[in-house]
């Protein structure tokens, strides 16, 4: 459903105007709701459609609380998720919590990754990705493998 990248802005408010063709997506796919939770191995947040979350938190949900790991992961990705709706002109509000998490400022960038997109602080964004670029051999090796491909 999601794929590219895109630069968004956020405003002194903290919303965030979704890129045209990503807000005619979730319009048709998802009714302009979404879900809005932490990543929990990057500074950035993850925005799914609500009835891919939906899926999500029923496998959260289903993992016995009893172990730590599981309500680790119950308390850090349900506990922030939020629930967000498009308003008229195509934007969503970030709460601050969320956005302080992320380190988010005015500009954004967005990751589509399939069923959901990564949100980024511009900063952020660009440091990681010099950071994992500079690793490049080893995800050369794992592009290999995984796609049969050479590059």
């Amino acid at each position: 459903m999601f794929r590219g990248i895109n630069s968004a802005t956020l405003d002194a408010k903290g919303r965030m105007a979704l890129p045209a063709r990503v807000r005619e997506s979730v319009q048709v796919h998802a009714e302009g709701k979404l879900v809005v939770t932490i990543d929990m191995r990057e500074k950035c947040l993850l925005m799914y459609p609500l009835f891919e979350w939906e899926v999500i938190q029923r496998k959260l949900e289903e993992l016995a609380n009893i172990g730590e790991r599981a309500r680790l992961l119950q308390r850090l990705l349900i506990g922030h998720a939020t629930d967000l709706e498009l308003d008229g002109s195509g934007r969503i509000l970030l709460p601050s919590m969320l956005r302080d998490f992320a380190e988010l400022k005015k500009k954004l960038v967005l990751v589509g990754q399939g069923n959901k997109i990564e949100i980024w602080g511009h900063a952020a964004w660009h440091g990681r990705m010099e950071q994992w670029l500079a690793d490049e051999s080893g995800l050369v090796a794992s592009f290999d493998e995984f796609t049969g491909l050479s590059v």
